[in-house]
């Protein structure tokens, strides 16, 4: 039985009670949330993952972080140096997006690095695969596709990213309409190429039975991922990106038909006032589904500051109801991120994250802040220092600001408004 098969019949797995107490939830509510398809948790049962979670309706917001190599860079211990270095800053999973060297070495070395859930893109093997054996990428085998997506999943990955929603109706429908920066996902990129060439609908679409079965047979989810995602904000929510949501949601209602746990994948560049009516269109399509947003970013014109556009995006999406946040890196659109630009990503999307667990009213999110300005207020910089989202960096420019005094900071020094007389005549 699968997890999803598990929840239906009232019975609590092992995994879901491990998740419910990582963030001090009643097992039987988020047993209930996966039941009724409101909540996931990725666990491939071919491991054991040290620090399982849950993604979903009344949950903390979670955080993912993108590694992998390049072709122009292609080592795997840099790429374990950043699954570290996402870890200890806080993501809740990482995704393995390789698509040079020896992808299943590579793929294997983070899996069993990683103590959170690993997700991955099949079909960036399957496109690798099909240029190693010398052919063009629309001329790789549509059984290369579920080769790849097994050997992922054999392999242990616990969510993979399938473009099952880029169909030719859908293909059609933005050929039609025409956009600014047309496909930008890369693996809906490739399918759509495939399909032009071979002249047959997506094998992930068409075969969606035999997915849904290697799915269930290792207990993995699903992500269903958004070909048509918006690569700019003058396409954000057009009619191809419509279209293809409505088709995830008919595929995600049969995966949990089926006992398999999904969760929908969503945009991608929006401008600020479309986010809230694309995150509630989703959830309404797709009847509460778990929603996987990568920032969104709110402007195109930020290279270099993509992390930020993204954590707006991500706050407010969060707010509205999106349950998992995909990092964005200050690398975004300019070159494969380093160590430095992943922890600064994992940090701006945990911002995120944290602010929307507070609008959303996540018993004990906002008493963190409360804990904290009660710590602020009465100039206790250890107990600041310890419980702040990043005491490495809070704790490196306190030290570099060199205060003159102990217990103020370099900017207001002997002026500072908490010790005031008037501030500290109202403690008592």
């Amino acid at each position: 039985m699968t997890v999803l098969d598990q929840a239906r019949s009232g019975r609590i797995a092992d995994v879901v009670k491990r998740a419910a107490h990582s963030e001090n939830v009643d097992p039987a509510m988020l047993n209930s949330a996966i039941a009724s398809g409101r909540a996931t948790v990725p666990a491939n049962r071919n491991r054991h993952i040290e620090r399982p979670f849950a993604i979903g309706e009344g949950l903390r917001v979670k955080v993912n972080a993108n590694i992998g190599t390049s072709p122009d860079y292609c080592k795997i211990d840099a790429e374990l140096a950043k699954l570290k270095a996402a870890v200890e800053s806080g993501a809740d999973a990482v995704m393995d997006l390789s698509t040079a060297g020896d992808l299943r070495t590579i793929r294997r070395r983070i899996i069993e690095n990683s103590p959170v859930p690993v997700g991955s893109v099949p079909i960036y093997e399957a496109a690798s695969m099909a240029v190693r054996e010398g052919r063009p990428v629309p001329q790789m085998a549509a059984s290369g596709i579920f080769r790849a997506i097994e050997n992922h999943l054999v392999d242990g990955i616990d969510f993979i990213t399938v473009h099952c929603g880029v169909t030719r109706a859908v293909l059609d429908n933005l050929n039609e309409q025409g956009r600014v920066c047309g496909m930008v996902s890369r693996g809906g990129t490739f399918l759509a190429e495939w399909m032009d060439v071979n002249g047959r609908e997506n094998p992930l679409y068409e075969n969606f039975e035999d997915l849904i079965a290697l799915a269930r047979e290792h207990d993995a989810a699903l992500s269903l991922g958004d070909g048509l995602r918006p690569g700019c904000i003058a396409d954000a929510m057009d009619r191809a990106q419509v279209h293809e949501l409505m088709v995830l949601a008919g595929r995600a209602a049969r995966a949990r038909e089926a006992g398999v746990q999904v969760m929908i994948e969503g945009p991608g560049h929006v401008p600020i006032h479309q986010i809230e009516a694309q995150v509630r269109l989703q959830k309404e399509l797709c009847h509460g589904a778990p929603f996987y947003v990568l920032g969104p970013l709110v402007t195109d014109i930020a290279p270099g500051y993509d992390h930020i556009t993204g954590a707006i995006g991500g706050a407010i999406a969060a707010m509205a109801g999106a349950d998992f946040l995909c990092y964005v890196t200050p690398a975004e659109h300019l070159c494969l991120p380093t160590e430095e630009h992943v922890r600064t990503g994992v940090m701006a999307s945990r911002i995120a994250a944290h602010a929307a667990d507070i609008a959303r009213g996540l018993p004990g999110a906002a008493q963190w802040d409360r804990s904290f300005a009660h710590l602020r207020r009465h100039r206790d910089w250890r107990g600041m220092l310890e419980n702040c989202l990043d005491p490495a960096l809070a704790g490196r420019l306190r030290k570099e600001g060199k205060p003159a005094e102990d217990d103020v900071c370099s900017m207001c020094g002997e002026h500072c408004v908490f010790r005031a007389s008037v501030q500290e005549k109202s403690d008592h």
